[in-house]
């Protein structure tokens, strides 16, 4: 990791920047396998699973025995594990659940906002370098509460073609069984467009790397809504001199052994901080299996030593984390300051591998900075909020001559004659 002493504001957005490709480049590369998706279908799909993949598949619908049969292989350990994250999930997901909201603006006038689930959802899982089956739980347990009719479920094969038991099993639990093999850019495409075998939706959900991304961000200028654009993984770490450094240093290396186009930041007050996390770092770095992944992400990372705890935070708020772990003794009223995040991790316990899989909170979290502007996924992100209104004789008396002055303002005549039209039928009638 480079250190970075006191930097300018001035340097700030520089030096902050991601590792990501030129998104020109990548659509470019996106575009064609998309309109081959479109074009072709599943004889597209089964193409790019042999050319990515290195898989020949003859279908890409997962069977119901496969399904069946997952469960047996995965271990029982890890079936109360999922069962018990499941459980968090579902607790801190049913209480985001609201009801319809009822409010008279004014006497006659009554206004109301529903939640109604969107019909069709489709869930992409990244299966490739780590098959992320607790992501399958972030996704179908809060599409399942909100009441989705129909939950789609895309991602990669492996080598032999088939899907990892523990994806299978924790869709099967969730209730989640139109599984299908294809991965990355076609995958989007396929939830896009539809195909013979998989049907368009109406909104993609699930993180995945630059090439999801983009196909992602094409699907939401083609009239088919995103949850948000969700890149490769960061993190970013607020270490005080309470910090245990080991604790530090397996935070930053979570996140940087997800991939070499991952980022983690380091925050401190002091060098004596930052260094004693990065020889951390390299001890712990010997012994991961992910270690050549992890190093290729660190050199992308950066630690800086800000002395002052508001500019350390103001630099934060301009990283706009993916995850923020607050590492210091006063986390809560650092806390408070925080206004860019995706999610927060609060205290030297709190690691973020807790939020990744058990805590109850959803770990599908806006990436590259949309923290600034973004949610990560919740209950509300499977639904749509409708408004109603309602207006009685009394409310149309109240309100239409409101309605007529602004209409007429704006020089929309139409506009106002519906409600002359009404007020006069009602001085008629009585």
């Amino acid at each position: 990791m480079e250190t970075i002493n006191k930097p300018d504001r001035r340097e700030w957005e520089k030096l902050l920047k991601r590792p990501t490709s030129k998104q020109k480049k990548i659509s470019k590369i996106v575009k064609p396998i998309l309109k081959k998706v479109k074009r072709n279908g599943d004889s597209a799909l089964l193409k790019f699973a042999l050319e990515f993949d290195l898989v020949h598949m003859e279908t890409i619908l997962v069977s119901q025995e496969d399904i069946i049969a997952a469960a047996k292989k995965v271990p029982h350990e890890l079936k109360e594990a999922i069962q018990l994250a499941k459980r968090n999930i579902e607790k801190f997901h049913d209480a985001q659940l609201t009801g319809t909201l009822t409010v008279e603006t004014m006497p006659g006038v009554r206004c109301s906002r529903r939640s109604v689930p969107i019909e069709k959802v489709g869930l992409y899982i990244p299966g490739g370098t780590a098959p992320l089956f607790s992501t399958v739980l972030m996704l179908g347990v809060p599409a399942r509460i909100a009441g989705c009719k129909e939950i789609i479920l895309c991602t990669p094969p492996d080598r032999s073609g088939h899907v990892h038991p523990a994806i299978l099993y924790t869709a099967n639990l969730l209730g989640i069984n139109k599984i299908f093999k294809t991965g990355g850019a076609q995958a989007i495409g396929a939830m896009m467009y539809g195909t013979e075998s998989i049907p368009k939706v109406d909104k993609i959900f699930g993180p995945g790397n630059q090439y999801v991304t983009a196909a992602k961000l094409i699907a939401a200028q083609n009239g088919v809504a995103i949850d948000m654009p969700a890149g490769p993984s960061e993190v970013a770490v607020l270490a005080d001199e309470g910090a245990n450094p080991a604790f530090v240093a397996a935070d930053l290396l979570s996140q940087a052994e997800h991939g070499a186009d991952s980022q983690v930041i380091l925050v401190a007050g002091s060098r004596k901080i930052v260094e004693a996390v990065q020889a951390e770092v390299e001890k712990q770095l010997k012994k991961l299996p992910r270690r050549e992944m992890a190093e290729a992400s660190l050199e992308n990372s950066k630690a800086f030593i800000i002395p002052d705890e508001a500019d350390a935070i103001d630099l934060l708020n301009s990283y706009a984390a993916e995850h923020l772990i607050l590492s210091v003794k006063n986390h809560q009223e650092v806390a408070g300051k925080i206004t860019n995040a995706g999610s927060v991790f609060l205290g030297y316990l709190t690691p973020e591998s807790a939020g990744d899989y058990a805590s109850g909170t959803n770990h599908t979290l806006p990436t590259n900075g949309y923290a600034r502007a973004y949610s990560g996924v919740s209950v509300d992100s499977f639904v749509k909020k409708i408004t109603f209104q309602e207006l009685s004789p009394e409310g149309l008396r109240n309100i239409g001559p409101t309605v007529e002055i602004m209409a007429e303002a704006e020089h929309l005549q139409a506009h106002a004659n519906a409600v002359t039209i009404r007020l006069k039928a009602l001085e008629k009638n009585g």
